[in-house]
């Protein structure tokens, strides 16, 4: 098991890297094929990357019920390699930009969705939390990485980021052809006829419906915070894009460890909804304590601070969906790819909205959201808990 969760650990981290390194050198791409319309343009490409995962999560994960994951995982591996490759070409030319960032969102999702499914069809029970903390930890580390990692390679020339992630998706894909065995024998595999039957919200139903929403509770304030944030720390203390890069490398961090260390080992079966709760709580500390930030030291820790309560969360929201969902894991886990990608979609646009309203709204909005998705936790708990005693 060790060795497959190495692999599929190993495909996540290249695909977040490769959300992370467009994050400080999209801006000046766009701006030098179209002045005039740069911001609109950046939050367009940001936006349809996430849409088109949103949109077709779920049919990757109930193609994977049919025939299996590997074949859906090395398909997006391989066509995320190819919308970085087809980036790197676009020059200043914004129509291949968008086809590059529709084509990577749509195979983003065929990796994120189905890996999820793979980690809990080789796990036991006993087992789902510590390979969904793998799943957790390599997309941290990704997002840690990829934003230094873009802003390093851009010194070369603006594009060779877009370059390097075609080489290393390549890489990943074939050390995959070779090394990662499929975890869905042909008979638990879901017929033809009865695939095209599912839908997403199959899953969105009794008491999962509710840690559905809180994943997009958690997704979405965390999006407005990556929207926002430099912003506000230009208004507060003057942040650099560099310290920016070096705030989020240091949250990113803290998550990763906190997910290796202390999801993995210590939080055993049944214990994951205490630990969301502790991590909402905490994620609600780090909002709320950003407002009092004076130097962008202090933001970091704050930020940290929020970092590790939302590794908490995370893993444990997921190990409790694939534990408990009742249709096939494929189904549920796109779902649940699909509604990070909602809060992708949407958390930008409202943190702008906010943002421009007051600059302290959008942090006691998402610290809101984390205290009042409680509530979710809390309901999802009696209703499951019902569901057993009946």
């Amino acid at each position: 098991m060790k060795s497959k969760l190495a692999i599929v650990g190993l495909m996540l981290f290249t695909i977040f890297i490769g959300f992370g390194i467009i994050i400080p050198i999209l801006p000046q791409l766009v701006t030098e094929a179209s002045k005039e319309s740069a911001n609109w343009h950046t939050g367009a490409m940001l936006a349809i990357y996430s849409l088109m995962s949103f949109l077709l999560s779920p049919f990757w994960g109930g193609l994977s019920e049919r025939i299996g994951r590997r074949p859906v995982i090395m398909t997006g591996v391989l066509g995320f390699a190819i919308s970085f490759l087809i980036f790197g070409l676009s020059g200043d030319n914004l129509v291949i930009m968008y086809i590059s960032r529709i084509l990577g969102g749509l195979f983003s999702g065929a990796v994120v969705s189905c890996i999820v499914a793979y980690v809990a069809d080789i796990t036991t029970e006993d087992e789902r939390t510590k390979g969904m903390a793998v799943v957790g930890m390599s997309i941290g580390l990704g997002f840690t990485f990829g934003p230094g990692f873009g802003g390093f390679l851009s010194e070369i020339q603006l594009h060779t980021p877009f370059y390097a992630a075609a080489a290393l998706s390549f890489i990943v894909f074939v050390a995959a052809w070779f090394k990662l065995p499929e975890s869905l024998p042909p008979e638990k595999r879901a017929s033809k006829e009865k695939g095209k039957r599912i839908s997403r919200w199959t899953a969105f139903q009794g008491p999962l419906k509710y840690l559905y929403v809180l994943a997009f509770f958690v997704t979405f304030s965390l999006a407005i915070l990556e929207a926002t944030l430099q912003l506000f720390g230009i208004e507060k203390f003057e942040v650099t894009p560099l310290q920016i890069g070096m705030m989020f490398f240091f949250c990113g961090l803290a998550g990763a460890l906190v997910q290796g260390g202390i999801v993995r080992r210590r939080i055993k079966n049944g214990e994951e909804g205490k630990y969301i709760a502790i991590g909402l709580l905490i994620s609600a500390l780090g909002f709320f304590l950003m407002l009092t930030a004076d130097s962008w030291v202090m933001a970091t820790v704050y930020l940290c601070i929020f970092g590790i309560g939302n590794s908490l969360i995370k893993p444990c929201v997921s190990s409790l969906i694939t534990k408990k969902t009742t249709v096939g894991q494929g189904i549920a886990s796109g779902l649940s790819s699909s509604m990070d990608s909602l809060g992708r979609i949407v958390g930008p646009l409202l943190g702008a909205a906010l943002l421009g309203a007051a600059s302290w709204l959008p942090f006691v909005v998402s610290g809101i959201l984390s205290v009042a998705a409680l509530g979710l936790l809390a309901q999802f708990r009696i209703k499951d808990r019902q569901k057993l005693q009946a």
